[in-house]
């Protein structure tokens, strides 16, 4: 490691814990390496623009941004709860369910965990501690969990992030997160059902059978978001950068034509949230992507391949090894800065190793939603507790159980890889 780069890390990290946000410290640490390598700094806004020019897939990112906050502003996340009420509300702990069912489908319409949480998800603790002898702690800290499913099931900005920095398919990225997005709906519930009976929690009063077809056809327009978004993808028809501008006139066409749910003042704020959101994303991407410039002129991939390889090391040693790495900058960083700056320093040895990119990406975007929710700085915790008025310390106090379950979830998928890439390899990608 050259005396530059360790100024230069030295520089970043020195300006994050001043307070500097992560986009500019990176920006001045990078900046002060180029200076002390004496290169010329015009190469710092060369190379951001020139990556940021060549990425049509980023474009995907603003888009979902967008369709999220659309269905947030509309009443399309009522129409669902209403739906997800009548599918599982009846049985023992019901709001519990429902809030990891909505979960499940919402993700598969906004790619974004901090949207589902601090949409629909603030609609849902409300639900729960209105009825169901639900405490404030556990709403907040099982709507928290169920939200780091949003990534998981496509579409996914972590994934089209890694789809970047990695080359592998965007499109079979997305298809390997389905499986795994459920099996974490599934412990989720498990466990919920679980405390559930232990706490006696309430269930709500059994929908009439011939109620649910006219809850279903309401509902029905949100419900095909995610089938037109994927079917456009996996057709051939759509690139995922259309697809996801697709999503986000459809979600548009359905709250404000169909539904007739949203006024163009609400749709102009909708717009400077969103453009707010997206920029903030962009300054990440741009600086991390100045960042990866410099890590490849240090030759630092090639050092830890090095590594490794001189340690002989097992592939499922290595996924350990990572993944532990990845959860502990998970309880201090944000999940686009380790998709971006720290992944792709492992990529060359996961290709020499012979691990599945595809696997090891969604095994990773996992992982980083998992940090989420790891406290003291899980961005999810600060984020539901600013949006429902919930301590901080009643929403740790819950979300062990969940995080062990998750984490459970987790490590099968590093185990037994099949959970990742059963329906990737069965459709031929």
């Amino acid at each position: 490691m050259s005396f530059e780069l360790i100024i230069g890390i030295l520089t970043l990290f020195g300006s994050a814990a001043l307070g500097l946000p992560v986009a500019f410290a990176i920006l001045v640490g990078v900046l002060v390496y180029l200076g002390v390598a004496g290169q010329d700094l015009a190469i710092a806004g060369e190379t951001m623009v020139q990556r940021l020019f060549d990425g049509f897939l980023l474009l995907a990112v603003p888009l979902f941004i967008v369709s999220a906050n659309i269905m947030n502003a509309g009443s399309i996340s009522d129409r669902l709860l209403n739906f997800c009420v009548a599918l599982v509300g009846r049985f023992r702990g019901g709001l519990g369910h429902v809030n990891v069912v909505t979960s499940l489908i919402f993700s598969g319409m906004s790619g974004s965990a901090v949207a589902d949480a601090a949409g629909i998800g603030r609609i849902i603790i409300d639900m729960m501690r209105k009825s169901g002898g639900y405490s404030r702690g556990y709403a907040a800290a099982i709507t928290a969990a169920t939200a780091t499913i949003g990534p998981i099931i496509p579409p996914s900005i972590p994934m089209v992030l890694y789809a970047l920095v990695s080359n592998a398919s965007i499109s079979s990225l997305f298809l390997a997160g389905i499986i795994p997005g459920l099996f974490m709906g599934g412990v989720l519930m498990a466990i919920n059902a679980v405390i559930s009976n232990r706490r006696d929690f309430g269930y709500e009063a059994p929908v009439p059978l011939a109620k649910i077809p006219g809850i279903t056809v309401r509902a029905a327009p949100a419900l095909l978001m995610p089938v037109i978004l994927l079917t456009g993808i996996y057709s051939g028809v759509t690139t995922p950068t259309e697809a996801a501008a697709i999503a986000a006139l459809y979600a548009l066409i359905v709250a404000a034509g169909l539904y007739r749910a949203l006024k163009m003042k609400t749709l102009i704020e909708v717009f400077v949230e969103s453009a707010r959101s997206a920029a903030s994303v962009g300054l990440v991407i741009g600086a991390s992507m100045i960042l990866t410039y410099v890590v490849i002129q240090e030759n630092v991939p090639q050092m830890i391949s090095a590594l490794f390889a001189g340690a002989e090391i097992s592939p499922l040693a290595f996924m350990l090894l990572v993944n532990l790495l990845v959860l502990l900058l998970g309880c201090v960083l944000d999940a686009t800065v380790i998709i971006l700056v720290i992944v792709p320093l492992f990529i060359p040895t996961c290709t020499q190793l012979g691990i599945d990119l595809v696997h090891f990406g969604v095994v990773i975007v996992v992982n980083a939603m998992i940090g989420l929710i790891t406290p003291p700085y899980g961005i999810l915790l600060f984020v539901i507790s600013a949006v429902t008025q919930i301590p901080l310390k009643e929403i740790i106090g819950e979300i062990w159980i969940f995080l062990a379950v998750l984490l459970f979830a987790l490590l099968a998928m590093i185990m037994f890889p099949e959970i990742v890439l059963f329906l990737p390899r069965a459709l031929g990608y």
